[in-house]
């Protein structure tokens, strides 16, 4: 793998969740000849965290005090935060279904020699790619973390929006993508002047800004065609945490609460003041809630087996 030279400043330590020590970035070669930016750092159980639309893979970086020295994961978990293809600095093109990002991740996983059952933890849709992957690549996972994000298709009225945002995003570009979705992402409170917060949105704003408008197109057309996965997540058999904010206007709490009625054994955890980025929102209770399910539930279990197998 190739180190890349750091591509932003890591969010505020002392007002994001705490110490943060960001690894460097790295690229790594997948088999069809696409360069694939990723960060990694701890040892243990590896844990991949996929990144939401149209963002990358730092917005993870308030979890990787989970993994420093002194951690909550310290010597059991390994970060494996990459840029999905076409995101951030991952060469294009994006992949055109969430079944194909699912096939995607597994192909960064075999580029890093990470072979063993990982747990993927996906937000929004990263979430969709995560249930892609344990519909698909069940023997790859020995975790589920579902945040912000639910198991229903799109209605036609959201499909109708994504194909009028894709159009309008081809003419005038992607601050067309950021201006729609910005002002939805973040709980109210957090976008009022002097909340101390809105870091989060010109954050959030500058990685929408850098991303190319065929992703943004091709990304919303793979959103709006995604299937249902309500009968598919009864067969999830691995270990399951279903995370969401209070405040999440894109996909509410009770998206999440009708996947835990469906999903065997899964365990929510609603996030008071947050919105549709919880990690990034109150990455301290993320943290804590992501911890104590990988320790109980996860670290000192074997990989599950999926339903069938001998």
């Amino acid at each position: 793998m190739t180190m890349l030279p750091g591509r932003r400043a890591p969010l505020d330590p002392d007002r994001f969740g705490g110490s943060q020590p960001v690894p460097e970035p790295l690229l790594t070669t997948l088999a069809d000849g696409r360069r694939i930016v990723v960060r990694q750092a701890g040892r243990g159980v590896p844990i991949v965290l996929l990144h939401g639309f149209p963002l990358d893979h730092t917005m993870w970086d308030g979890q990787w005090a989970l993994v420093a020295a002194g951690g909550a994961l310290d010597g059991s978990a390994r970060l494996i935060a990459p840029d999905l293809a076409g995101f951030g600095g991952s060469d294009g093109p994006t992949a055109s279904s969430i079944a194909g990002m699912a096939d995607e991740v597994v192909a960064i996983l075999d580029a890093l020699g990470c072979h063993e059952p990982v747990v993927a933890c996906g937000l929004s849709m990263g979430g969709y790619v995560v249930q892609h992957l344990a519909a698909r690549h069940p023997d790859r996972l020995r975790g589920i973390v579902l945040v912000d994000t639910k198991l229903e298709a799109d209605t036609p009225a959201a499909r109708a929006g994504r194909v009028d945002l894709s159009e309008r995003v081809g003419r005038w570009g992607a601050r067309i993508a950021a201006e729609a979705l910005v002002p939805r992402l973040l709980a109210p409170h957090l976008l009022a002047p002097g909340s101390g917060r809105s870091t989060l949105e010109t954050r959030l704003r500058e990685t929408i800004l850098q991303t190319a408008v065929a992703t943004i197109r091709t990304a919303l057309a793979a959103l709006g065609d995604r299937p249902d996965m309500t009968a598919a997540a009864t067969g999830f058999v691995q270990p399951t945490l279903l995370v969401v904010g209070a405040e999440d206007g894109i996909t509410p709490p009770e998206c999440l609460e009708r996947a835990a009625a469906l999903i065997r054994h899964a365990e929510l955890e609603i996030v008071a003041g947050c919105g549709h980025m919880t990690p990034m929102e109150d990455p301290t209770a993320f943290n804590a809630r992501l911890a104590s399910f990988l320790r109980e539930r996860v670290v000192t279990a074997p990989p599950a087996r999926p339903r069938g197998a001998p």
